[in-house]
């Protein structure tokens, strides 16, 4: 069975510093299943691929079984992508994985270009289900059924595939999908699954299977269906997002509005983009970030706003919004207008496609910069509103503040604060791309030298 990776970032060969795997060599990889290599069929400046072979022996798998049936040395397993190659994944690119490159880790912590091949990869569900799997994390799909023989159309489909995955991503992210999702579409497990398996699927899932739209299918197929397994795995990830997303919650609640208390900047903020949206003409906003639901408390206010629905990845957030927004006791009209769901926004969501406008009110600035790629692909390439408001924090403007201490960021959560230059080469990289124009503009007092404390980039689509 054959896996290949390959990136067109110039220099293409730095692939082998962040494998950790020389291009010009052969590498062999211990396994207990039979033999793996590792080697580079291509390795040039402008495109470089690195395979994994990986050749598993039956006969001394089933040596291992002394009550061994035939199916066991006549099978599927030395020709297929399944669990063995996850196995190989984490023997082969064991540092890859888990992020680190001694000397290239700067590339190995922003997004490239790369490219999955998987000429033979088992798929119970089918196209249907690598589209569910991998459309949400951001990856293009090729996809290339393979069929039985004709001439007996009883035997049905064929459950494998070859399949090419396409993506801007880290390599680590990369290897973390296919680690978790080759052994899920396969639903074939070759080694015995109990609790220790958890701890395994939550650390290759950190920071993308909680807030899969399927993870449940995910975490159930990966631990063999062993229903208490998949419960306790649950519990875990349900927990996991909402402490982190309570406590970043927190953080923004008692520091953000403490901090940009004395301006009133919130307030004026909210307004501005209810304002927005107004002069926009939108009839369908999409609020993405909600938190408590205050801006959406004020589009409730103008009467042409037809539908509202905000989106956050906090639970508890959205019951207060639930609460503030008195939903509860809601008449029909109200409940027609507004409606709150729970997502993320790295994962591609159906239920944000064909608004007229999406605000991100304070948003960017909270996701790490390795999710940016995804973020703007999901908000700018598959949801596509007509318009998008923004607004985020001006790092310049954090000299104004006399308790914030130099080079500080303004909120503990942030993982970064843009300059209003850094914000006009990333809005207009984004519009760029995905065809559309930007304006930009500032919110709060204005400094002469330092600009205002918040920044605005209004996005709206060209065509």
């Amino acid at each position: 069975m054959l896996l290949t990776l390959t990136t067109t970032h110039r220099p293409a060969t730095d692939l082998g510093h962040l494998l950790h795997k020389h291009p010009g060599r052969v590498h062999e990889i211990e396994v207990a299943f039979g033999g793996a290599r590792v080697f580079f069929p291509q390795a040039t400046e402008e495109r470089c691929t690195a395979a994994l072979l990986l050749d598993v022996d039956p006969v001394q798998l089933s040596r291992r079984r002394p009550d061994a049936a035939l199916e066991e040395y006549v099978n599927d397993r030395p020709y297929v992508v399944s669990s063995f190659v996850s196995v190989a994944l984490g023997k082969a690119f064991g540092t890859a994985l888990g992020g680190r490159s001694k000397e290239r880790q700067a590339l190995a912590d922003q997004p490239i270009p790369l490219r999955a091949e998987m000429p033979a990869l088992p798929a119970r569900g089918g196209e249907p289900i690598l589209r569910r799997l991998f459309e949400p994390l951001g990856y293009r799909i090729e996809v290339t059924r393979h069929t039985l023989d004709p001439a007996f159309p009883a035997w049905g489909d064929s459950p494998y595939c070859q399949v090419a995955l396409e993506a801007e991503c880290r390599l680590a992210d990369l290897l973390r999908h296919l680690y978790v999702l080759i052994p899920v579409l396969d639903d074939r497990k070759h080694y015995w699954v109990d609790e220790r398996e958890i701890e395994k699927l939550l650390r290759r899932g950190e920071g993308w299977l909680a807030g899969h739209p399927d993870k449940k299918l995910i975490v159930d197929r990966y631990l063999r269906h062993r229903g208490r397994l998949t419960r306790l795995a649950l519990a875990r990830l349900t927990e996991d997002e909402e402490v982190d997303a309570e406590e970043h919650r927190r953080v923004r609640d008692e520091e953000e509005l403490q901090l940009e208390r004395p301006l009133k900047l919130n307030d004026v903020r909210l307004a501005a983009v209810a304002d927005e949206l107004q002069r926009l003409g939108a009839r369908t906003v999409l609020d993405l970030g909600c938190g408590e639901g205050r801006l959406i408390e004020r589009l409730l206010k103008a009467g042409q706003f037809e539908r509202i629905v905000g989106l956050d990845a906090s639970v508890r957030a959205l019951e207060i919004a639930h609460r503030r927004l008195h939903l509860e006791e809601a008449g029909p009209r109200l409940r027609e207008r507004v409606e709150l769901l729970h997502g993320a926004l790295t994962y591609r969501d159906p239920r944000m496609d064909g608004f007229d406008a999406a605000a991100l009110v304070e948003v960017v600035e909270h996701l790490d910069p390795p999710r940016l790629a995804s973020f703007e692909r999901v908000v700018w390439q598959h949801a596509r509103p007509r318009a998008v408001v923004l607004t985020t924090p001006n790092r310049e403007y954090n000299a104004k503040f006399e308790n914030l201490s130099a080079g500080t960021l303004r909120h503990k959560d942030h993982r970064f604060e843009w300059t209003r230059a850094e914000l006009e080469a990333w809005a207009r990289g984004v519009g760029d791309r995905f065809g559309y124009d930007t304006r930009f503009g500032g919110i709060g007092e204005t400094d002469a030298e330092l600009g205002p404390p918040t920044q605005v980039v209004v996005f709206t689509r060209a065509d």
